[in-house]
């Protein structure tokens, strides 16, 4: 599979619901995933953390998609473009949009970097 398979893969399986076990199958050990807003966060222990956080954190999930998948396979570089709606725990439904670009370090991602806009 290559860089660009991976990243339509991972997508596919978090339209399933399987957002976990995307992040166990494609994530290194070492990752390091940045925030729109400068957070860093180092480590697939830490990382996992924040993603049960994130699900934890959703009432209802009302959809999502992707828009655009890019790869640059010399370079082991994807970027995906994607939306999902949810209500948050005691919120509103709420549209989120986000670029991710990926840096692959053999079949897994070793830097996720994350672009979107910040609600409010």
């Amino acid at each position: 599979m290559n860089y660009s398979e991976k990243a339509k893969d991972i997508q596919e399986q978090m339209s399933k619901g399987q957002l976990l076990e995307a992040f166990e199958q494609y994530y290194h050990e070492d990752v390091v995933m940045i925030e729109a807003t400068g957070e860093i966060r180092e480590g697939k222990a830490t990382n996992r953390e924040a993603e049960k956080k994130f699900l934890a954190s959703v009432q209802a999930w009302h959809g999502g998609g992707v828009v655009a998948i890019a790869s640059n396979e010399e370079e082991g570089i994807t970027m995906v473009e994607s939306w999902m709606e949810v209500t948050f725990q005691g919120g509103t439904p709420t549209k989120l949009e986000q670029i991710a670009r990926q840096k692959w370090q053999g079949d897994q991602i070793i830097e996720e970097r994350f672009y979107y806009n910040l609600p409010g």
